[in-house]
């Protein structure tokens, strides 16, 4: 078992905020040269804002923090596979290196659905590592998803 790196400690306790306001437990950090430059969670009900998912907010505070709309040499750590909008997002902002927790074989655009970054249309296309404290992502959501049936 290996530690849990600090950008994906950050998303998970991100996540655990977000169950708590009532919203799916989903966390996310950006991460420029070594340095935390955004944490979100998703805040869809919140904001009324069905754009408001936790990879959509870390990319808008991070784009906001840098004067960009290209996060070039960014990382994202998320704590469930992106959906196929936050797939979208992650290729526009040019983010070199996504990794996630969870995988999401209903919704998740990047091993499953859609695979959005293997379509040919899809013109940047960043590293991606899954499964990063997959165990404790998953958890989360099943305790949030458990305690509401």
């Amino acid at each position: 078992m290996f530690p849990v790196p600090d950008p994906m400690r950050r998303a998970l306790d991100a996540a655990r905020d977000a169950a708590l306001a009532g919203e799916v437990p989903v966390g996310a950090v950006v991460v420029k040269d070594g340095v935390i430059i955004a944490v979100a969670a998703n805040a869809p009900r919140t904001l009324s804002d069905p754009t408001a998912h936790a990879e959509i907010q870390a990319i808008r505070a991070a784009a906001l923090a840098l004067g960009s709309d290209r996060l070039e040499g960014c990382d994202l750590w998320v704590t469930l596979e992106p959906c196929a909008m936050c797939a979208g997002a992650i290729a526009h902002a040019r983010i070199a290196r996504l990794y996630y927790g969870a995988p999401d074989a209903k919704g998740g655009a990047v091993e499953h659905g859609p695979r959005f970054f293997g379509q040919p249309t899809c013109h940047h296309r960043p590293e991606i590592y899954a499964g990063i404290a997959e165990t404790e992502a998953a958890g989360i959501l099943r305790a949030f998803f458990g305690a509401r049936r």
